[in-house]
């Protein structure tokens, strides 16, 4: 937002709020404020000439983090360790059907747009989280995540006759993406064919968040796909863990092929 003069506010505003145990919605208050503010500072500070080199470097950063401290110590903090106690408290605490209605949401939101906003926010609640000793979204989100461009690899390789001869060539390079937790793997699918596709991977990836919930899988690192399963204590309840992935990514497979009609090749002979 304001280039250099914001980082160190930025990164006082962050430290603060870790110390107020504000957690990750106390980080993004902070992040945002130092921005905003450091660049309101550059564009409405006015100062002589042979003054004008210290501005980027010493007084705005200076100035910023004053005014962002004071915020957080005094305004952000205070409400946003209340509201994450009680989110904490909400997860710590709630029953195995909530649990699957959280499960189904964050499952859902990292589909339908596969990277895009509604992936990154779900994202962010569940690596928030992880600060608050809360690991069970994020086993949701990243087994979510991953289901996607599985589901279509998966697809492609079954009912080669439904996909391009292109498509089931990028489905290899899904394949690879999916077991790393890149969702934006299914994006040239989802563009393609985004009636079909979109649906396809949100209730498979929905039924994965709901079954990693409803195991109790519990998952410690915010970001490695397949490859932090060989981690020790990286992933609670491992085989339910991995049989929620596979659930879902046959899901997407099994409805993609259901709605998508065989590919004809060659001209079309008439009636």
């Amino acid at each position: 937002i304001a280039d250099r003069p914001g980082l160190a506010p930025g990164l006082i505003g962050g430290m603060l709020a870790s110390q107020l145990q504000a957690g990750f919605l106390g980080g993004i208050v902070a992040g945002f404020a130092a921005g905003y503010v450091a660049l309101a500072m550059r564009k409405h500070i006015k100062v002589p000439t042979h003054f004008e080199g210290l501005m980027p470097v010493l007084v705005i950063p200076l100035l910023a983090t004053l005014v962002v401290g004071l915020l957080m110590v005094y305004v952000v903090g205070g409400p946003a360790k209340a509201i994450m106690d009680g989110l904490t408290h909400f997860l710590q605490g709630m029953g195995s059907t909530n649990a699957v209605i959280l499960g189904l949401l964050l499952g859902g939101m990292m589909a339908v747009d596969m990277g895009g906003p509604t992936n990154k926010a779900a994202y962010t609640f569940a690596v928030g989280l992880l600060a608050s000793n809360s690991f069970l979204p994020m086993a949701a989100v990243m087994a979510a995540g991953m289901v996607p461009p599985l589901g279509i690899a998966l697809a492609t390789f079954i009912a080669k006759n439904r996909f391009s001869a292109d498509e089931r060539e990028a489905g290899k390079a899904a394949a690879v993406l999916g077991i790393s937790f890149i969702t934006e793997g299914a994006i040239p699918f989802a563009a393609k064919d985004p009636l079909r596709v979109i649906p396809s991977c949100v209730v498979g990836a929905a039924l994965t968040g709901a079954l990693s919930m409803l195991f109790g899988c519990t998952l410690r690192a915010p970001h490695g796909g397949v490859f932090v399963l060989a981690i020790p204590n990286a992933v609670g309840n491992l085989l339910p863990y991995i049989g929620a992935i596979v659930a879902g990514t046959i899901v997407t497979a099994v409805m993609l092929m259901l709605l998508k009609k065989p590919i004809v090749d060659g001209p079309a002979v008439a009636a």
